[in-house]
């Protein structure tokens, strides 16, 4: 066994750390030439509202979420608030134990909504702000320029959400996160750069618009509680499953037909949600989008 040598003249040991001082801590970072920049899970990072440090993890359904990096007492957290993290996943909903997470949204005193109704969160709130304005004292922080937001557009929460389309894929239903023909690709190009062409940018290797029967719900006991403007109707479903499986595979991948068989990596998380009509029940309709067909280019 190796010996350790004594604590050299300079005041340090052999391996370069300070006697009797406190361990060094290297933070890990991605490098500017790393090919990814997908999110880790429980990444801390500064919210771009506030300032204050939050964690990023993701949820059951695969999209990030920002938590607050304490965990708070169940009791003094709202039932709608309450998230726990699991091997790296945040889920929603108790799960037995007395403390849980809180999203960063519900604390972050840069947006404007209903204040917490409870004490400890409306506490927590305030140092938060607190904490924002000494940021911005030491110049640490900037906030913001709000968006000015077109004439008669209203507030951003009173808007209509933009229609989703449901997409037929390895006999299963997604929701996408838009059009979906217009669904972006993930890829990362030489520039370092999000692939800026869409799933169908070209007319091939493309599905076309079926009508179907809305599915029972997939939520235990409750198969008989859908909404009563769902039972017995239809929707529209953009069906790929007729597609050569490396197609079907390009499309779950979320790359357009140059990143195919690329092996660039991918700089954002796949965007489909498994199709829940309880959840989604707002994106079903039976009309059939009218839409132009992609050009080849």
């Amino acid at each position: 066994m190796r010996s350790c040598p004594p604590d050299e003249p300079g005041g340090t040991r052999w391996d370069g750390s300070r006697p009797g001082g406190r361990p060094f801590r290297r933070a890990l970072r991605l490098h500017p030439d790393a090919p990814t920049r997908l999110l880790r899970a429980a990444q801390l990072k500064p919210c771009t509202d506030c300032g204050n440090t939050l964690e990023w993890y993701y949820r059951d359904n695969g999209r990030p979420l920002p938590l607050h990096p304490r965990e708070l007492p169940l009791a003094a957290v709202p039932e709608e608030h309450r998230w726990h993290v699991f091997e790296g996943v945040a889920h929603h909903g108790p799960d037995g134990t007395a403390w849980c997470r809180v999203p960063h949204r519900a604390l972050c005193p840069a947006i404007e909504g209903p204040a917490p109704a409870q004490g400890p969160l409306v506490g927590l709130r305030r140092q938060l702000a607190v904490n924002t304005r000494r940021l911005q004292d030491s110049g640490r922080f900037t906030p913001p320029g709000a968006p000015a937001s077109p004439p008669g557009s209203g507030p951003a929460l009173s808007r209509p959400e933009a229609r989703r389309d449901v997409v037929y894929l390895f006999h299963s239903l997604y929701l996408a996160p838009g059009a979906a023909e217009a669904t972006p690709c993930v890829a990362l190009t030489v520039r370092r750069t999000r692939c800026s062409n869409a799933l169908a940018h070209r007319a091939r290797d493309v599905g076309w618009w079926t009508v179907v029967p809305v599915p029972p719900g997939c939520r235990p006991g409750r198969q008989r509680e859908l909404t009563d403007h769902l039972t017995g109707t239809s929707m529209a479903v953009y069906d790929l499953t007729a597609l050569p499986y490396p197609s079907q595979l390009r499309w779950r991948a979320q790359h357009c037909t140059f990143h195919a068989d690329s092996r660039a990596a991918d700089i954002a998380v796949t965007a489909w949600e498994p199709f829940d009509p309880f959840a989604h029940h707002r994106h079903v309709t039976p009309v059939v989008p009218v839409r132009e067909p992609p050009q080849e280019n």
